[in-house]
C-alpha cells in the first residue's frame, strides 16, 4: 500500500530514558504522522538529508532515538524542530546477529526474507527484539524462521503502536 507523502513540520523535546537520549515528539506532531506505529520519514538534520524510522511510544504517540548527528548540539530538556515527510520508501533495517545468523542457515528462505517488504521485515525485528529474556528471544527467533517457512510474512498478534525497545520500554509503553 503506497502512502501520500507531504510536508509538516514535527516537534518534540530531548529526553533521557534509561541513560538514552531521545527525542519525545509532542501530540500534534504524532497526530500528523499516518500512523500510530513506525512511521519513515524524510527530514534534514544539520543541512543533510536523512529517512527516519520514529518509533510508537505505546500511548498513541511517537519517539526517535536521538540521531547521530544532534548528539553533542542538544541536551536533554531542549526543543527540536524536524521538517518532515512520510517516506515513500522504508530503509532497510539492520537485522540483528541472532536472527540474522538463523536466516543464514535456514537457506531455503533467502528468497522469502528478500522478497518481503522493508517494512515487514523491520516487523520481524522488532517482534524478536521486543523481550529483555534471552529464551523469550531464542525462542522467537525459532519461531520467525517456522512461521516464514509456512509461509507468513509478517508476525502474527503483535501491537504495532507498541513500543518494543525493551531498553525504553516497559509494558509496551515508552517510560515516563
Amino acid at each position: 500500500m503506497a502512502v501520500e507523502s507531504y510536508s509538516f513540520e514535527l516537534h518534540g523535546t530531548v529526553d533521557e530514558v534509561a541513560g538514552r537520549a531521545i527525542i519525545r515528539f509532542d501530540e500534534q506532531s504524532s497526530a500528523q504522522l499516518p500512523s500510530r506505529g513506525q512511521v519513515a520519514v524524510d527530514t534534514e538534520i544539520k543541512g543533510e538529508p536523512t529517512t527516519l524510522v520514529i518509533e510508537p511510544d505505546g500511548r498513541r504517540g511517537h519517539w526517535l532515538p536521538l540521531p547521530a548527528s544532534l548528539r553533542g548540539s542538544v541536551k536533554s530538556g531542549d526543543p527540536v524542530s524536524l521538517p518532515a515527510s512520510v517516506s515513500k520508501v522504508w530503509p532497510e533495517v539492520e537485522v540483528p546477529e541472532d536472527l540474522s545468523d538463523a536466516l543464514k542457515q535456514a537457506d531455503d528462505l533467502a528468497d522469502t526474507w528478500t522478497s518481503l517488504t522493508p517494512m515487514a521485515r523491520w516487523e520481524w525485528v522488532r517482534w524478536v527484539g521486543a523481550t529483555k529474556n534471552e529464551q523469550t528471544r531464542e525462542r522467537r527467533v525459532e519461531v520467525s524462521i517456522s512461521k516464514l517457512r509456512d509461509g507468513k510474512r509478517r508476525p502474527c498478534c503483535f501491537d504495532l503502536s507498541s513500543c518494543t525497545d525493551p531498553e525504553v520500554a516497559k509494558s509496551g509503553k515508552l517510560i515516563e
